[in-house]
């Protein structure tokens, strides 16, 4: 690691070192020369004067990338795909004047950004399969735990503490959803030339447009994909970009959502990230324990979503059948998008993989609350027992800002339900107290929504995607 020169975050603390793989310098030329070679092979199949000792010394030389040679050649021609094609000539003199034949840049350019890409999302969407196993996990283990429900971050009707671990699942299986429905959907460019006419392979193939499509069906199938655009300008539209960076946007936006929760989570000391033996939590504050895992995902989770709007203006601003304005935003855009989901993502299986549950306190919040939201079961009690509805609302209201005023003000218990078994209107019916703050009376159906919910969605899932899950890796700080 250099010291004296910028170093990006992704590369040193965030993205793990397969993402960093798929989006590095050697990766992005020996996917060049792949394709280089198949379209070399295709031209050839189909009648082009090529020669198999030809296309075995590009093969030969598939892997060992010259770069000091491509590097001084762009000093000189200001070109990278042209260098590359120099650099490429120097090791294979014997195939050098077929490599690159009729393509034009964007035949290597855009064709490995789309299987990088797709290689990136089967790269995440294996990180998200754990990470929904982890939360599944969870889910069950804690599917009948009651816990005090908030809407408004304010106290509301109990649910359980696995029924809302299964809303955090819901956020990534649709995420899921978005992410194979754009990476089954990607297409190569294929070669279409310098404006999509394929005007140079019609020539080289002597007008037989036959052959032309051809062309670019046998490269897909060499390359592994299921087709190319059936149209395109130079370039591939740049709206894949958007659709791909709108996938990782709404990753992100599932990921900031888990973990807000889990850091209010621990604010309340219900629900803790992991926090390690040896971790500090403040300079200063030696007590402290910050949820710092769920607070770099929501801070990077931020930045993919920002970064979103980059291939959406691109895609707006295209000009014909090509303009370069793309390039240098894209370089950047795309690879930190992938790389930013990627960190996030290890953070989240880290996090999801190792959360720890406060049994007590979560206990001791309920019975806080409880007597309020008990106090329409008694209510309905006593009507049934010949009381008067209207008098009977006045009266728990009377009790119920009573109560919470010697809670608020003099930092006393909830006493409401003391207070509505001595209150005359109540003298009716007989308050059992123990049975009246039984959370699980106030919990609805979530423990069956829960169980059903991984029965039927989850667990379906996760078994058959049981051999695409990726491990999400160590957290590097």
């Amino acid at each position: 690691m250099s010291y004296d020169t910028y170093q990006s975050p992704f590369s040193t603390r965030y993205a793990g070192p397969q993402m960093q793989e798929i989006f590095s310098e050697q990766h992005k030329f020996r996917t060049w020369r792949r394709l280089w070679i198949a379209l070399a092979e295709v031209e050839k199949e189909l009648g082009l004067d090529i020669t198999d000792a030809q296309i075995a010394q590009l093969k030969e030389h598939a892997l060992d990338i010259n770069f000091a040679d491509a590097e001084a050649r762009e000093k000189i021609v200001r070109h990278d795909v042209m260098s590359h094609v120099y650099a490429y000539g120097l090791q294979c003199p014997d195939a050098k004047g077929i490599i690159h034949l009729g393509a034009t840049s964007c035949y290597v350019g855009d064709n490995t950004d789309l299987i990088i890409m797709k290689e990136g999302l089967a790269l995440l969407r294996g990180k998200l399969v754990t990470t929904i196993g982890n939360l599944a996990a969870f889910a069950e283990k804690y599917a009948s735990m009651p816990t005090l429900a908030f809407t408004h971050f304010q106290p509301a009707q109990p649910t359980t503490v696995g029924k809302r671990a299964t809303l955090w699942i819901q956020d990534l299986l649709a995420d899921v959803e978005d992410l194979d429905y754009v990476m089954n959907g990607l297409k190569l460019l294929g070669s279409k030339g310098t404006t999509g006419t394929q005007a140079s392979f019609l020539e080289l193939f002597n007008g037989d447009h036959v052959r032309c499509e051809k062309l670019d069906a046998m490269i897909a199938e060499k390359m592994g994909f299921p087709g190319c655009y059936a149209v395109s300008g130079q370039t591939y539209s740049r709206k894949i970009d958007s659709r791909i960076l709108n996938v990782l946007s709404s990753i992100a936006q599932s990921a900031a959502k888990f973990s807000n929760d889990i850091r209010l989570l621990q604010h309340l000391k219900e629900v803790e990230e992991p926090f390690e033996k040896s971790q500090i939590g403040s300079s200063a504050m030696a007590y402290k324990r910050n949820p710092m895992r769920s607070e770099r995902i929501a801070s990077i989770a931020r930045y993919v979503i920002c970064d979103a709007l980059n291939p959406a203006i691109t895609a707006a601003t295209q000009w014909f059948e090509r303009t370069l304005d793309d390039s240098a935003n894209k370089r950047i855009a795309v690879a930190e998008a992938f790389l930013a989901v990627d960190g996030i993502l290890t953070l989240y299986s880290n996090v999801s993989n190792g959360l720890v549950v406060y049994p007590k306190v979560i206990q001791r919040r309920l019975e806080q609350e409880l007597p309020f939201m008990a106090s329409e079961n008694i209510m309905m009690d006593a009507v049934k027992a010949g009381g008067d509805r209207q008098e009977l609302h006045e009266a728990i209201r009377v009790n119920a800002q009573a109560a919470a005023a010697n809670v608020k003000q003099n930092g006393g218990e909830n006493d409401l339900l003391e207070r509505l078994a001595k209150d005359e209107h109540f003298a009716k019916i007989d308050i059992d107290l123990k049975a009246v703050l039984d959370p699980q009376r106030y919990v609805g159906r979530a423990p069956e929504q829960t169980i059903g919910y991984l029965e039927q969605c989850v667990k379906p899932f996760l078994a058959a995607n049981a051999a695409n899950a990726v491990d999400g890796g160590a957290v590097n700080v």
